[in-house]
């Protein structure tokens, strides 16, 4: 008896078990009672976590099961999108970028966003949870986890991309354009680097006191990045707790400008 066969008989008996039997309601209701448990887990797990002497990364398990529908805020997924544009802007035909992710936190976006677009992703951070945690929940064969500094132990070679969400603000000035340097001699002939940070708030204090650097605008951000790219863009979004700054840097084209969008102009 073929697959095929096979198939066909499976799919005509739950067709049949479904007009006689109210399946579909039972299974949206048992999804439905699984998402507000999974939703009150994590609501509680970040009052725990973050409540007081928050960690140093995030789960963003806690943004997929709780806060996104919570806060209806869509900025969580935000940075795995912009920065996947510049892996899709990277691939050259079948070939996928390979990628350096530097202070990878959880490895959510690592697993989620990058993983399928990427021949193979070294990603790195100092903290031996957030490694632990990565391993634990985000693994993939094309993804090797590496506990390390950044600003000592940025791995060798070259990559096509290289990704820095949501951690340039932990570093200081002197530390950011030192490690521009050490990011550009990373890059190949044409790559990208990319990634996401926030404004300051509009009080000049800081959204969290582990941040060393928070920008006040997109013009503070470009500062750190125009000595060593020939080519940067930085776009800001507005949200009603935040204003993040997403950006681009290469030597060669930007993402929107190597045949991944098209612009139309008409009179």
């Amino acid at each position: 008896m073929s697959h095929d066969h096979d198939e066909h008989v499976d799919n005509s008996l739950l067709a049949k078990a479904k007009r006689t039997f109210p399946l579909v309601p039972i299974s949206r209701g048992l999804s439905r009672a699984s998402r507000k448990a999974a939703s009150a887990a994590h609501k509680l797990q970040f009052q725990v976590e973050w409540g007081a002497d928050n960690p140093e990364y995030f789960d963003h398990f806690i943004d997929q099961h709780w806060q996104w529908s919570a806060n209806r805020q869509s900025f969580p997924w935000e940075r795995g999108v912009y920065s996947s544009l510049a892996l899709q802007a990277t691939r050259c035909g079948s070939r996928l970028p390979k990628v350096l992710e530097l202070c990878c936190g959880d490895g959510f976006n690592t697993y989620h966003f990058y993983s399928a677009q990427a021949e193979s992703i070294t990603s790195i951070d100092f903290d031996p949870s957030a490694i632990a945690t990565a391993k634990k929940n985000c693994s993939y064969s094309n993804i090797r986890y590496l506990l390390g500094d950044i600003r000592t132990d940025i791995p060798e070679g070259f990559y096509d991309n290289v990704i820095w969400d949501a951690a340039i603000e932990h570093f200081t000035e002197t530390e950011i354009k030192a490690l521009m340097g050490t990011i550009k001699s990373r890059l190949a002939e044409g790559g990208i680097l990319s990634g996401y940070t926030i404004i300051e708030p509009d009080d000049g204090g800081k959204h969290l006191h582990q941040h060393e650097y928070e920008f006040h605008d997109k013009s503070d951000l470009v500062r750190f990045l125009e000595p060593w790219f020939k080519n940067v863009q930085v776009l800001e979004t507005v949200h009603p707790q935040r204003r993040n700054l997403y950006f681009w840097a290469s030597d060669g084209p930007l993402p929107m400008d190597r045949g991944i969008a098209l612009t139309a102009v008409t009179e």
